[in-house]
């Protein structure tokens, strides 16, 4: 099943929870992809570090062949490169994304990543999704394909008025084009127990009925090591408050998947 992580504002731990969850997905033994949509490129940076990639060998080079007019069957694992991680793979995000998007659009590409994730599920035990903050081409695209959304929630106002319109796209994106698709939770990131307004806003969601998943992420500053060295937390500090946390995350996950 692959799993979108998509919240239309920045800067709330889309790329962070993609990669560690996708790490501990490894570590567990399971085949796993991380897909990089997103032009910033923060989750290729956190995997890859300095190693860097082939070009063309990226998911920009996969929307190119899209593109293109070969009567060869695509082959997605064609842009795919392995990471320092064991079981960890990688679909990297391009610097072309923006360029390619206007010309996917016009083609009707949409469905394309669609067919790539059906021929990638019987390789893969687990895929992640990393999407832009925005509502666009690359973001529908994974919407359309995936099984599962994760929005991550970064307890501020801001992120709560933002999210009832992301939860309006996210239904109006399965009535139109992907019945299978699930919100399987709002992830809590960056709580901070002992503030007021974190706490208050949680609990106003889950008084709303919405589907808010523990546990919550704690505030860390050991993440801006993780993602400085490359190494998400399980390899970086597995016994870490916030490595826990996650780990337990992607448990809850597991569980719903086995449930499913």
């Amino acid at each position: 099943m692959a799993l979108v992580v998509f919240n239309q504002k920045g800067g709330v731990g889309k790329s962070t929870i993609t990669c560690n969850l996708a790490a501990i997905s490894a570590a567990q033994g399971l085949r796993t992809l991380v897909i990089d949509l997103d032009p910033q490129g923060n989750s290729s940076s956190y995997l890859l570090g300095e190693t860097g990639y082939e070009d063309g060998v990226s998911v920009g080079g996969f929307f190119e062949y899209c593109l293109s007019y070969s009567f060869k069957r695509m082959d997605p694992s064609d842009y795919i490169v392995q990471t320092p991680f064991e079981n960890l793979h990688l679909m990297a995000s391009d610097p072309e994304l923006n360029e390619l998007q206007t010309k996917l659009e016009s083609r009707q590409k949409i469905y394309k990543l669609r067919e790539a994730l059906q021929q990638l599920g019987e390789d893969y035990d687990r895929i992640y999704i990393d999407t832009p903050p925005a509502l666009n081409f690359y973001t529908r695209s994974a919407l359309i394909g995936a099984k599962g959304c994760l929005i991550p929630f970064d307890c501020d106002d801001f992120s709560r008025k933002a999210l009832y319109t992301l939860l309006e796209n996210v239904q109006e994106i399965k009535a139109d084009h992907n019945p299978d698709l699930e919100v399987k939770g709002i992830v809590v990131n960056q709580f901070q127990p002992r503030a007021n307004l974190p706490q208050r806003l949680v609990n106003e969601l889950i008084a709303e009925g919405l589907p808010v998943l523990q546990p919550y992420l704690p505030s860390s500053i050991k993440i801006r090591e993780s993602h400085e060295l490359s190494r998400p937390m399980i390899h970086l500090d597995p016994k870490h408050k916030l490595t826990l946390a996650l780990c337990a995350l992607h448990e809850v996950l597991t569980q719903q998947r086995q449930a499913a």
